[in-house]
């Protein structure tokens, strides 16, 4: 296993809490050490900019100081290193992820509106962290639909045959690994095909839903193939199904252990980081913790992103 840590970001909230004992089980299961952070915010205006003020003093820091308490009996407990940083959290937690297998924390923090479903900082984190980005949910996030078709711990991905991301497949493949767990794959398709035909023209003849949802998963199973190989002993499952990519994930994540998304490739007009609208309606709905996968960095990109 690498060595670089599993970081959980803590603000002393419930959300942080459920974020840190994920982490704390991530960090087991890879055996990496464990960074539990607490970004202390300041009120500087204007000065987003800033980082960090001065050197990493955990001293004194109620909220580390709890953490400290709770991990204490652990076994693992000497591999906790603990850091306090100040600045201001949307900015400094995306840059924790430059060195580190995972950035986890919780959907909402202490601050901001009570009623909003996801934090500034989890989607700051989410959006432009180099590394993936695991957002905790609150447990009263309810999904309406159908359990999953068996019992069993389950890592959903979602894939676009059109645009595959392989780096997403390989987290879920590789998550599913360390918890003895089957890969769901949804595999969505847009349906019905909208055609269009000027005035006078004919109506060209109706799509053939069965051969588009055959050829989908023909693709799929394409782009599995390396990762079974290179995971045999984890089961991968396809479901190529209509319309709605982002509501299939979300009915999917119903005692899910995982569902893992890729953020958003950078396009040549849209160079910023973003995400698409599939992977936020994902982080705003799912039941279960989520995982957001940036692109993997290249050339003049990964020159950019520096």
């Amino acid at each position: 296993m690498s060595s670089a840590p599993v970081i959980a970001a803590v603000d002393g909230s419930e959300d942080s809490r459920r974020a840190l004992e994920w982490a704390v089980d991530a960090a087991h299961r890879r055996a990496a050490p464990l960074r539990v952070v607490h970004v202390r915010q300041y009120a500087a205006w204007g000065q987003a900019d800033v980082l960090v003020a001065g050197p990493p003093d955990t001293q004194g820091d109620p909220v580390l100081d709890e953490v400290r308490a709770l991990l204490r009996d652990r076994a693992d407990a000497e591999t906790v290193e603990y850091v306090a940083l100040e600045g201001v959290p949307g900015a400094v937690l995306p840059e924790l992820g430059v060195d580190a297998q995972l950035l986890v924390l919780g959907s909402r923090g202490r601050g901001g509106f009570a009623s909003l479903l996801l934090g500034s900082n989890s989607l700051a984190a989410a959006r432009d962290a180099e590394c993936p980005v695991v957002v905790v949910p609150r447990p009263d996030r309810e999904v309406h639909g159908e359990g999953p078709a068996e019992p069993g711990p389950r890592v959903v991905v979602g894939l676009h045959v059109d645009s595959p991301d392989d780096d997403s497949l390989g987290l879920a493949f590789a998550e599913a690994a360390l918890r003895e767990a089957r890969v769901e794959v949804i595999a969505a398709y847009p349906w019905p095909v909208q055609t269009w035909s000027a005035p006078g023209q004919l109506v060209p003849p109706p799509i053939d839903r069965a051969a588009v949802e055959n050829e989908t998963r023909t693709l799929a199973e394409g782009f599995l193939a390396p990762h079974r190989e290179r995971h045999p002993d984890v089961r991968a499952d396809v479901a190529a199904l209509p319309g709605d990519a982002a509501g299939h994930l979300v009915a999917a994540s119903k005692d899910a252990d995982l569902v893992v998304v890729g953020r958003h490739r950078r396009r040549l007009l849209a160079p910023a980081r973003m995400m698409g609208s599939v992977t936020q309606a994902v982080l705003l709905h799912a039941a279960s913790p989520i995982a957001v996968v940036p692109p993997e960095p290249t050339g003049e990109a990964h020159a950019s992103l520096r």
